[in-house]
């Protein structure tokens, strides 16, 4: 297939578009770039990239794709607080918009990266697709929009999947530290204490960035009718944890450390567990190859090897929220988050 994957720059997209041209496909990348200087290594090259903002695709440029892997998004709920508003015009009408754009241009697959974030606060049950939805933050809301206005867009001719990832984590060469198995990895690791901001009693699914990248792998190739129109919860029925048990498995893995939990820290409103039952036995291709603790070996070894120190860990190159604050406070980002001067997106090249 010839992909256009929007996001290919961020987190999840700098390990996805490696692995879809390892299974032989023909990516395109298309990112604001608003955080190619945050990376931990280098990068895998993966084809030609398109430098633009998703709210201002043109949808002639997507004539010639068999597929959309639609990634882009103000990426947290942090961020999404920034500016309640832009998130929604991002994250929404901006993805709205291209799902319509790439159906009229005859893009046969579009996948949406939607997220379990949309469940919110459920509680302890365990939740098949069908649940319904308790968003609490405009990100968590945004993903039930897409969902919402995406699904009637189906025809014979275009077929929407949206892949409600379980809370992402694992070595990116674009690296996050907002994520919750990320961060209580760096800050044991940069300061000895796994530092917990909420009582620890909130449950999670967690699942690898590279077991994300398989799931859309596995779809792209999976039968049509196998995934037309269908969300699935992206991860293993087995990997939901609370946060107090994956602050012991780091505690565990590095010696030393001790958990502590922050002042004024109480119960997070956002808990859930998911059953990833459903994607298992439509697309059996796709089999989650990561487990937590083994997650959370490769961060340790990623971030000695990479010379990770607690002054890096603590500023704004790793967090998405204090990186575009330091693109708006230097004057590079106006206030609707769009390049300004010479930073502003150019072409494929």
């Amino acid at each position: 297939m010839r992909v256009l994957v929007t996001g290919h720059n961020g987190y999840i997209g700098s390990v996805l578009a490696p692995f879809l041209v390892k299974a032989g496909h023909d990516v395109v990348g298309l990112d604001t770039c608003f955080y190619e200087t945050s990376t931990m290594g280098t990068p895998e090259p993966a084809g030609p990239a398109w430098r633009a903002d998703i709210r201002d695709i043109d949808g002639d440029k997507l004539r010639g794709f068999d597929a959309i892997v639609h990634l882009a998004a103000l990426s947290n709920d942090p961020l999404g607080n920034l500016n309640s508003d832009l998130t929604y015009d991002i994250n929404h009408r901006a993805s709205v918009r291209l799902a319509n754009l790439a159906r009229e241009a005859g893009v046969s697959r579009f996948v949406f990266a939607s997220s379990c974030s949309l469940y919110g606060a459920a509680g302890s049950e365990l939740l098949a697709e069908d649940a319904a939805f308790a968003p609490i933050t405009a990100y968590g809301e945004s993903k039930v929009l897409v969902e919402r206005d995406v699904a009637p867009m189906a025809t014979s001719d275009f077929s929407p999947t949206f892949l409600r990832n379980a809370t992402a984590y694992g070595f990116s060469p674009r690296l996050r530290a907002d994520l919750m198995v990320n961060n209580l990895v760096g800050h044991a690791l940069t300061s000895g204490r796994v530092l917990v901001q909420s009582d620890g009693t909130p449950w999670r699914p967690l699942v690898h960035v590279e077991d994300i990248a398989r799931s859309v792998v596995a779809v792209l190739e999976a039968p049509r009718e196998a995934v037309h129109g269908q969300a699935f919860n992206v991860g293993s029925s087995e990997e939901n944890y609370q946060v107090r048990q994956v602050a012991q498995i780091v505690a565990e893995e590095l010696p030393g450390s001790t958990v502590e939990y922050a002042k004024g820290g109480g119960p997070d409103p956002r808990c859930y567990r998911v059953d990833c039952s459903k994607i298992a036995a439509a697309v059996p291709e796709f089999r989650p190859q990561w487990t937590v603790r083994q997650g959370v070996r490769q961060l340790v070894t990623a971030y000695r090897r990479f010379g990770l120190d607690q002054a890096e860990w603590l500023g704004p190159k790793y967090y998405r929220l204090k990186r575009i604050e330091a693109l708006l406070a230097t004057g590079q980002l106006d206030v609707n988050l769009r390049w300004i001067g010479a930073a502003a997106p150019g072409a494929i090249s």
